[in-house]
C-alpha cells in the first residue's frame, strides 16, 4: 500500500476515535493502550500489511497476532477502520454476545488471529506460524505485537532465541515500550533496559523508534519488510499512553481508564482538536 504520511495519520487518528466510542460504551477500558498504538497499527494495516478485508481467511494474507490480549480495544479499532469489521458493530463492545470481547478470542472476532490473555504467549505462536509458511513457500509475513510488561515471561525470550535459530526473516515484530503495566512501570518490576543490544545479540534486526511519529514508524515497517537478511526482525516502538489525548496521558494510573461519563466528548474533543492544530 503506498500511502503518504498524511493519510496514514489519518487513519491513525480515526483509530484512536474508534477506540475511544468503543470505550465510553463500558466507560472504561484498556483505552490508553489504544491511544499508544494506533500510529502502529494505522501503519501496519494500511501501509504494510496485505489483507482482504472482505475475506479474513485468505490463505496469502499476512497475519497479525496481538499477544497482549488486553490491546484488543486497539486492534477492533483497526478493524473497523479497514472495514474488516462493519462499523455498527462498534457499539456492542465488551457486551454480552458480541464478537468484541474485551480480550482477544479468535474464535470471536474476524481478523483476530490468536486468542490473548495469557501474555507472553505471541511470539511463540509467530514462530509456529512462520515456520509453517514456510513449509508452504508461503511469501506472507507474520506481524505481533507484544509489551513490554510481556518481557517479564520467559517464553519471550524463547521465541527470541526460536525465531533467530530458525532465520525466519517472514517474521516482524512489534514491542510497544509504554513504560506501563498493571504493578507499575515496566522497567522497574523487571528491568530490561538496555533492549537494543539484547535484542541484537540474540540475533534480530533491531530497529528503535518513536512508536508515536508515524513518519518513523512507517520508515521502521518498511526497512523492516525490505531487509535482504535471514533474520527475524523488530521495531523497540517507545509510546506514550494516552496519546492524543492530554489530561489521559497526564494521569498517574492509566493502565486500565475509568472515564468518567462527562469526560468522553472531552476526550474526543481534545483529540480531534489536536488533529487541527
Amino acid at each position: 500500500m503506498n500511502k503518504s504520511i498524511a493519510q496514514l495519520a489519518q487513519h491513525a487518528h480515526r483509530i484512536r476515535r474508534n477506540a475511544l466510542l468503543m470505550g465510553e460504551v463500558q466507560g472504561q477500558g484498556y483505552v490508553g493502550q489504544a491511544l499508544d498504538i494506533a500510529d502502529v497499527l494505522a501503519v501496519a494495516y494500511f501501509g504494510a500489511m496485505n489483507y482482504r478485508p472482505e475475506d479474513p481467511e485468505w490463505e496469502d494474507r499476512d497475519r497479525f497476532l496481538l499477544s497482549n490480549g488486553h490491546y484488543a480495544i486497539a486492534l477492533y479499532a483497526a478493524l473497523f477502520e479497514a472495514r474488516v469489521l462493519p462499523e455498527h458493530e462498534l457499539e456492542s463492545y465488551g457486551s454480552d454476545d458480541s464478537r468484541l470481547p474485551m480480550s482477544g478470542m479468535a474464535s470471536y472476532t474476524p481478523g483476530m488471529e490468536m486468542s490473548g490473555g495469557s501474555l507472553g504467549q505471541g511470539l511463540t505462536i509467530a514462530v509456529g506460524r512462520c515456520l509453517g509458511l514456510k513449509r508452504k513457500n508461503s511469501k506472507s509475513f507474520v506481524y505481533t505485537l507484544f509489551s513490554d510488561g510481556e518481557l517479564d515471561e520467559g517464553a519471550i525470550w524463547e521465541g527470541l532465541m526460536s525465531a533467530a535459530h530458525w532465520k525466519l526473516d517472514n517474521l516482524i515484530a512489534m514491542v510497544d515500550v509504554n513504560n506501563q503495566q498493571a504493578d507499575g512501570p515496566s522497567s522497574q518490576i523487571m528491568a530490561f533496559e538496555p533492549l537494543v543490544p539484547k535484542l541484537e545479540a540474540f540475533g534480530w534486526y533491531v530497529q528503535r523508534i518513536d512508536g508515536n511519529d508515524i513518519g518513523a514508524v512507517k520508515e521502521a515497517f518498511d526497512n523492516a519488510r525490505n531487509l535482504r537478511q535471514a533474520k527475524p526482525r523488530i521495531i523497540v516502538c517507545d509510546t506514550t499512553m494516552g496519546c492524543g489525548v492530554p489530561f489521559l496521558e497526564e494521569r498517574e494510573k492509566n493502565h486500565f481508564i475509568r472515564v468518567d461519563a462527562h469526560e468522553w466528548k472531552l476526550a474526543l474533543d481534545a483529540l480531534d482538536a489536536g488533529r487541527q492544530a
